[in-house]
């Protein structure tokens, strides 16, 4: 959900990788649901493994409780999202996931200086 709002919001000022520590198979039916409510198609994703490249090619790393899990190096920004996983929720358990991810992009964005559409 946050690459697709980084990807969504950012409008092509962003270049973003989405990747997770241990990804399931397919994403998430209720996850692809409550985003295609919020009007971002997310249904031809798939998940994809983090890869150490990945991290020292970015220059923000956002980490949803991936802990050890995921690679570190020096000198990289690093925000740790405590949110609750979605995984295994109905559609409804997933809104309130999707609106915070939502709301922490949007402050994201515009912490990095990329002007967003409002919200609504």
């Amino acid at each position: 959900m946050g690459a697709a709002f980084l990807t969504h919001l950012g409008r092509g000022r962003v270049e973003v990788r989405s990747a997770g520590s241990a990804p399931a198979d397919t994403v998430n039916p209720a996850v692809v649901e409550a985003m295609r409510e919020a009007g971002i198609d997310i249904s031809a994703e798939t998940p994809k493994v983090l890869t150490v490249e990945a991290v020292q090619a970015s220059d923000v790393v956002i980490t949803m409780g991936c802990g050890d899990a995921c690679p570190y190096f020096p000198g990289k920004r690093y925000l740790d999202w405590t949110l609750d996983d979605p995984a295994g929720q109905g559609v409804a358990a997933v809104r309130p996931i999707r609106d915070q991810i939502e709301q922490r992009v949007r402050a994201l964005l515009t912490e990095l200086g990329i002007g967003i559409p409002t919200a609504g």
